[in-house]
Parts: C-alpha cells; structure tokens; sequence
C-alpha cells in the first residue's frame, strides 16, 4: 500500500515540478531556433461569434487597425445564431475586407469555423476570438514564424490584466506557469495546444474540425504535429485579456476545457506513442498526467487513512488536512480585501485555485463519460 501511496505522491510533484525542471533543461541543450522572418503572405483572419455586441465593434476597429499590408488582410466574421445586437453592428462594417456570415440558428463554434476557413481566400488563416484585444503588430508578429517552413502552426502570448481577487491572482499564476511551459516545449519541438485568442496556421494544412469537439485549439495544432510540422509559441504576439474573479465562471471554463482534453486524448491515440510522436513524452506529463491528478488526490487522502498507526503517515494526513483546510478557507476570504481576511485570502489562494482546477478536472471527466458537454458555447463573462 505504502508504495502506491508513494507512487502517486511522486507523479503529482513530477507533473507540476519535475517535468517543467526537466522541459527546462532539455530545451536549454536541444532548443530548436525557429526561423523567424517578417513576411507578408496574404492572411484571412477567422472570427465566430455569438451575442457579442458588447464588445465585437471594438474587436472589429482592433483587427482593421492591425500593423499588417491592407491589401493582404481579409476579415471574416461568422454569426452563430446571435440573438442580440451583434448582426446589426456587423452589417455596418461589411465591405471588401470584411465578409460576414450569418447563420439563424446556432450549429456551434467548430461547424462556423469549418465554413469560414472554408471561404477564406488567402495563404494564412489567423484564428482569434472576440473578447480579447491584439496588439497592432500582433499578426505581423505571427505569421513572421511561418518563414520557417517547418513551422505549421504559430501561437502568440494571451496576456492577463492584474487583479486583486484571489481567483484571478491564482489563474494569473496558472497562467504564467502553463506558458513557460509552452515556452519550452516550443524550443524543444511543439507546444501542445494554442492560444484561441491568437493562433496562425498555414491554410493547406487545415483539416475539418469535427463539430462534437469542444477545443479547436488543441485539435487544429495537434492535426498539424500529427502531419510532421512544428507547432510554436511566440511571445512578440500578444493577445490582451481580463481575467475573471468568478470560480464559478473558471469552474465552468476549465470543466468545458478539461472535457476536451479527454476528446483530445482519443482521437491523437498516436501521438502517446514515443515511437513515431516527437511530442509523447510531452503529451503525458504535460496534458494526460494533469487530468488525472484528482483521482491520485482523492486516493491519496484514502490511503493515507489506512496508515494512520504510524506517526509519520498521521502527520502527512495532517498536512493534507492543513491542505483541504486552507483551500477551503481560500475561497470562503477570496471576496474580502481588507484586515485579516485579505491576508488569509494572499496566503490561501493557491491551495484554492490548485483545488478548485483539480475539481473542474474531475466534473470534466464525470461529464465526458457521461457525454453532457454542450457542443455550442456560452460567452465568458468578466
């Protein structure tokens, strides 16, 4: 029992510590520089969209005002059975560089991206979506790396705003840690999964995504590794975003995200095989050892009652119990930001969001055998 116990314990600190220690040092000795040159192909940029009348005006000056040839930048914009403003405001901007799309009903974000790329006319596809701001030189930035003719698939950096709430601070932190992990795998060879405010890839290599997956960011680069190409992350494009202070709203996220993992997991088989996948390796610690994680806690915490009898275990379960305690703790002070209760918040908030993703990893799984993930998607909410 005790080496289960063990094993488990082991794998949790390789996953979060160990492999990034690992990663880092690979791809400080085998980086693979990517080629990187500031190039002009022709670009469609590729919008769906559902009730955004909040902020798709804004998105729409964004994406026209970009540092990029005007004469080689096409926009197209997919309205997925919006129910609000959003058609009004895009028939205002419809012209030569901007094609609009309409659909009465809503079909789902993958079948209006099958029919935009479908239609898009140029060497480039730029995915983004409508909430977050690009930075003006953000597309030239990108589409620079496909100079490189290895490179397949090119994502730039999303960049949060501060907050002060103890879940933003905690997503923030996540956040910073997943992209210097990106980073690395980049260097190595591929990063796994893009960043759907800002993800380029080149148009011929474009495959249908089937309508019941609910990631487009990990099936369209996963696709693309899968045809022997680099998928790359470039920090010089960025993506502005603000991250929300609600569990509730990252539990739903990161529930709809982790479900897709599982998705992503049956349909890239092949690429668990170290055999023929340059990203195996990366692909199980990275992204299968993180979704199962919950369960290693959950039977850790059970075992840990089995040894009880010994001082050693009794103090380990007091530590978890410490654990649990501040998590919990976390989320009750997370609203508070005075006194004593903004200082517990500072001290918790990690064990709370660290929980809090771990339990949306563990609804995620409940809901993808369960197969209740709805294919459309609702709008995060600030």
């Amino acid at each position: 029992m005790t080496w289960i116990f063990w094993s488990l314990i082991f794998l949790i600190i390789y996953c979060y510590f160990g492999y990034p220690a690992l990663l880092w040092g690979v791809s400080k000795i085998a980086s693979k520089q990517v080629s990187k040159a500031y190039i002009s192909p022709t670009v469609s940029v590729v919008l769906s969209v559902w009730n955004e009348q909040d902020v798709i005006q804004k998105k729409i000056e964004n994406l026209l005002n970009q540092d990029y040839p005007k004469e080689k930048l096409e926009i197209l914009i997919g309205s997925d059975g919006s129910t609000d403003r959003t058609n009004d405001i895009l028939q205002k901007y419809k012209g030569d560089r901007l094609h609009i799309i309409q659909n009465a009903e809503r079909r789902g974000k993958m079948a209006m991206l099958n029919e935009l790329v479908e239609q898009a006319n140029h060497e480039m596809i730029v995915f983004t979506d409508a909430r977050q701001v690009l930075a003006p030189n953000a597309i030239k930035e990108l589409v620079a790396n496909f100079s490189d003719p290895a490179v397949g698939c090119a994502s730039g950096e999303l960049v949060f705003s501060e907050d002060d709430g103890a879940t933003a601070r905690g997503i923030n932190l996540y956040w910073n840690y997943e992209k210097f992990i990106r980073r690395c795998e980049s260097k190595i060879h591929s990063m796994l999964g893009a960043t759907g405010a800002i993800c380029a890839i080149r148009r011929a290599l474009f495959v249908p995504i089937p309508t019941q997956v609910v990631l487009d960011d990990m099936f369209v680069p996963f696709k693309i590794t899968q045809k022997g190409y680099r998928a790359v992350f470039d920090e010089s494009a960025k993506a502005y975003d603000a991250v929300a202070d609600s569990p509730r709203e990252e539990h739903r996220r990161k529930v709809r995200t982790l479900f897709g993992n599982y998705q992503i997991f049956l349909i890239f088989r092949s690429l668990f095989n170290p055999l023929n996948s340059p990203v195996a390796i990366q692909l199980f610690s990275h992204k299968f050892l993180r979704v199962i994680i919950p369960f290693f806690m959950i039977a850790i915490f059970f075992l840990n009652l089995n040894l009880l009898d010994d001082p050693f275990y009794r103090n380990i379960f007091i530590l978890q119990v410490i654990f649990y305690g501040m998590a919990i703790t976390g989320g009750l002070a997370r609203y508070k930001k005075y006194g004593i209760l903004k200082l517990i918040s500072r001290v918790c908030y990690i064990p709370y969001v660290f929980c809090l993703l771990n339990f949306s990893a563990f609804i995620g799984f409940m809901r993808f055998i369960g197969s209740r993930q709805d294919i459309t998607w609702e709008k995060a909410r600030g």
